[in-house]
């Protein structure tokens, strides 16, 4: 379920309405290239495969857009979806998926600066389970 990767990991700053970083993958060296990256090119959306990026749209403005032709922009938005199913994503628009995560008015979970929400609730969800 979920997104279903089997391996890699992507990243993104658009995140609905916080626009902090998001960062899911399948392990910890190649989560931690994605965020690093979109650190250093200022935002944006990533994919990543041992340690190799595979797509990246850079937005280095505000990590929401960017300041390039709209048709660069495209076929980078393209090759990064390529990316996302070679890392095991068969989802539509997986990136706009990934940046709703964030978005807490919306009902039951929902990732948040204060760590996993539940949004129905009202109560933050432990991560480690007993």
């Amino acid at each position: 379920k979920g997104f279903g990767f089997k391996k890699g990991a992507v990243a993104s700053t658009v995140a609905h309405d916080s626009h902090n970083l998001l960062v899911v993958g399948t392990n910890d060296k190649d989560m931690a290239v994605a965020a690093n990256k979109l650190i250093d090119v200022g935002g944006g959306m990533i994919a990543v495969f041992e340690g190799s990026v595979l797509g990246l749209v850079e937005l280095p403005i505000a990590g929401i857009m960017s300041d390039q032709p709209i048709e660069d922009v495209a076929e980078k938005v393209e090759e990064l979806e390529k990316a996302w199913r070679e890392l095991g994503c068969e989802m539509a628009s997986p990136f706009m998926t990934m940046s709703l995560l964030a978005l807490s008015v919306l009902p039951e979970l929902r990732i948040t600066d204060k760590g996993l929400i539940d949004t129905v609730e009202f109560k933050k969800i432990d991560l480690i389970a007993d």
